[in-house]
């Protein structure tokens, strides 16, 4: 073998032993890479929120660990911050996360703006626009807000939330021992209440939660139902009556061995349905979200009729065709009336539905005619003094 050679490398002013690495400090001294510039993004109020998941280990429940997920909502204007830790990043906690966080702010801003998660974005087209999960575009037009989908690559255009993201683990979980699952959501409440919200925001020079008084007005209502965020799919029970979901095992009755059956997950519990009763409790499930008042209703339409759950699919019908608060004070009335059938809601959004005119005023041909009105004076007879009429 040859011997290995030393040689020089001679850069103008500079004499240095053989070595690329020297070679390329000297380049990266004369010629520093380009950082791509970028504008920072500026938001009215009431105009958008931006969402994002975070990941921090596992926790436990139970006996067992679980991944530790963590939802982040952010105001863009005031930086409100809104937080909830869960166990899965699936379309109903995706779903079921913005519902709390919407309860929380108590309103709606006007645009989310999300990354390409497929809970929000099914795929990005070069040329086109995104794709966006019909689940989540269902969702949004239920609470009255428009979807917006960061640029591939772009994580700036989202850097409220992703700052927010970083800043709760630095300052929440940073060395944080979380003994058990069911400890976090109080923790969270705290936190929020006491750090997050109320802290100096360094962008701002103002706390949130005083941000949030300006903000207000500008930000949409919350709807008078909320959204069913339960996913339903189709699951077979094993020869053991048992049904299988995220390493869990849920026991059904034993007539339903090897049935098909259909499942609807929920954050927090699951549902199993089989055959028609699957749709009838879909239909009433509907009907719960029309109003507040309806679980009232319901209990006094199976007091008073021998079928009930017919008038309750007349009336989530009926929710098809009148706008949603139409019929949420169409139920509330008909409780103050006592009317629990659904021909009485129908007729109460008929008649509200009907366009009414005001009566006009009364006017008089010829203002000469009122001061020629002749009135016969009265018959004072009748009031007769003495006791004939005491």
């Amino acid at each position: 073998m040859r011997p290995t050679q030393r040689s020089e490398i001679i850069i103008p002013g500079i004499i240095c032993d053989s070595g690329i690495t020297i070679v390329e400090d000297y380049v990266r001294k004369i010629r520093p890479p380009k950082t791509r510039p970028f504008l920072k993004l500026v938001f009215a109020p009431g105009e958008c929120a931006q969402v994002d998941w975070g990941s921090y280990g596992s926790v436990r429940v139970g006996s067992t660990f679980r991944r530790l997920s963590f939802f982040v909502m952010v105001l863009c204007y005031c930086r409100l911050m809104y937080l909830e830790f869960t166990l899965s990043q699936t379309m109903e906690h995706f779903l079921g996360c913005h519902q709390n966080a919407f309860r929380f702010f108590g309103s709606v801003p006007e645009k989310i703006m999300v990354d390409n998660l497929k809970s929000a974005v099914l795929k990005r087209t070069v040329g086109s626009g995104p794709v966006f999960n019909p689940g989540y575009i269902d969702f949004a037009n239920h609470y009255g807000f428009n979807i917006v989908a960061c640029n591939v690559g772009k994580g700036n255009e989202k850097g409220r939330v992703e700052n927010a993201v970083g800043y709760v683990k630095k300052n929440l979980l940073n060395g944080l021992n979380i003994s058990d699952f069911s400890v976090l959501d109080p923790l969270t409440k705290q936190w929020l209440d006491t750090v997050a919200n109320v802290r100096m925001h360094k962008e701002t020079g103002k706390r949130p939660i005083d941000m949030l008084a300006d903000e207000k007005p500008y930000l949409r209502g919350l709807p008078v139902s909320s959204y069913d965020i339960g996913q339903t799919s189709q699951v077979r029970a094993s020869v053991q009556y048992r049904v299988s979901l995220d390493d869990n095992r849920y026991t059904v009755p034993a007539q339903l061995a090897g049935v098909r059956l259909t499942l609807k997950k929920y954050p927090d519990h699951l549902c199993l349905y089989h055959e028609k009763k699957a749709k009838d409790q879909a239909i009433y499930m509907r009907f719960l979200t029309l109003s507040d008042k309806a679980p009232e209703y319901y209990q006094q339409l199976g007091q008073r009729r021998l079928n009930p759950f017919h008038h309750i699919r007349k009336i989530v019908a009926l929710s098809e065709i009148y706008p949603g608060e139409r019929v949420a004070l169409a139920i509330e009335d008909a409780i103050k009336f006592d009317a629990f059938s659904s021909e009485y809601i129908a007729n109460i959004l008929e008649q509200r539905s009907r366009p009414t005119q005001e009566p006009g005023a009364l006017h008089v041909t010829r203002s000469s005619d009122l001061l020629n009105l002749t009135i016969d004076p009265p018959d004072l007879s009748v009031y007769k003094t003495g006791g004939d009429h005491a």
